[in-house]
């Protein structure tokens, strides 16, 4: 036999239901702007050849003959692994500040002895790569010739691409957003407006308010993550390898330790000046450092115990696990087992220091 749901619990998550439904700014803010980034970011970032490199030659002697040999069909058009070049002529100057200035990625200054000074910052990529062209294109041009020609296999498969890596990170940064606006927030306006103390005062289990908050936020994850798989499948071809099943299994534990976070951080913040602060104190570590826009291995190796204990690290990895690698349960135990930590530490610690008034 089924057990019933008690009715102040049934009732309590369709109020909160009607809540969201009937505010328009908050349907377009959780559904809505997901995936508009989405689009947009897939779109800059869709599957494209290399753009071709903006240099410049500094003017003096020679830098006619450099100007020549970069505009040749084969520079300007790339090889394989190699950008095209766009070449322009400045004074040495204006280029240099321009450089410094990062409007110029490479300039290149002729030497008396017929070689040339590359000017460029070695941090930036796109310089990097401008320069290897560059280089590859003026010693071919002074004679030198290649052993052996290689060949290009080339991998253009979905799941390698940024689209493929984005659409996890949203999800699990829209699992957090909601986890803290949908849950924190709510319980501070709540208790602004004096309905916190009104409902403890009722013969209304508690923890059935609680409970009420926890299912709603689960129901309106779930067309959240349904819109962003989509988004990503129809749209982008992004490859889904693994089980729905387990995805979904990530998603909820994920979602489960974020709401703990939203009660605690909302468990005696009185205004909604400081549950702002501390939520996003909360979150805007997590948006640098958890792998959302980029991977997290970039930081160095002594800041990764810290990451790697980070839920938004766990539950993207996890997620893209699951969409990108169709990984099973079994590997997903560590993310699970973090996650669940988070879920039930902030819930214990929240459920004891939570404040009705």
């Amino acid at each position: 036999m089924i057990p019933s749901i008690r009715p102040s619990l049934r009732e309590l998550y369709c109020a909160r239901l009607r809540e969201f439904y009937r505010q328009p700014a908050r349907v377009f803010w959780v559904y809505g702007f997901p995936m508009i980034m989405a689009l947009v970011l897939g779109l800059a970032f869709q599957n494209r050849p290399p753009e071709s490199a903006a240099v410049v030659v500094a003017e003096g002697p020679g830098s006619e003959s450099i100007v020549a040999a970069l505009s040749v069909p084969e520079a300007r058009e790339g090889r394989a692994g190699r950008p095209g070049l766009r070449v322009t002529t400045r004074p040495f100057a204006e280029a240099d500040r321009r450089l410094r200035t990062g409007r110029e990625i490479l300039v290149i200054e002729p030497r008396t002895d017929g070689g040339v000074v590359y000017h460029y910052d070695p941090t930036r990529a796109e310089a990097n790569l401008a320069r290897a062209a560059v280089d590859d294109v003026l010693q071919r041009a002074q004679g030198r010739v290649d052993v052996f020609e290689p060949k290009d296999a080339l991998v253009q498969e979905p799941g390698s691409r940024y689209i493929d890596f984005l659409i996890p990170g949203l999800i699990g940064l829209n699992t957090m957003g909601g986890g803290l606006w949908g849950i924190g927030f709510f319980l501070v306006n709540m208790r602004i407006g004096k309905l916190l103390k009104r409902f403890a005062a009722t013969p209304m289990p508690r923890q059935d308010f609680l409970l009420a908050l926890l299912g709603s936020r689960l129901t309106f994850l779930l067309p959240d993550v349904t819109v962003l798989l989509l988004l990503g499948r129809l749209v982008f071809g992004m490859p889904i390898r693994g089980s729905l099943l387990t995805l979904a299994v990530v998603v909820v534990v994920g979602a489960l330790a974020f709401a703990g976070i939203g009660l605690l951080v909302a468990s005696r913040a009185e205004t909604t000046e400081t549950v702002s602060g501390l939520m996003n104190a909360v979150m805007i570590p997590m948006w640098l450092l958890s792998g959302v826009f980029f991977s997290s291995e970039r930081y160095p190796a002594a800041m990764q115990p810290l990451i790697q204990a980070l839920p938004l690290t766990q539950l993207t990895s996890g997620l893209r696990a699951v969409i990108l690698e169709g990984v099973g349960l079994e590997s997903l135990v560590p993310h699970l087992l973090i996650l669940s930590a988070w879920a039930i530490g902030t819930f214990w610690v929240a459920l004891r220091i939570f404040r009705w008034s």
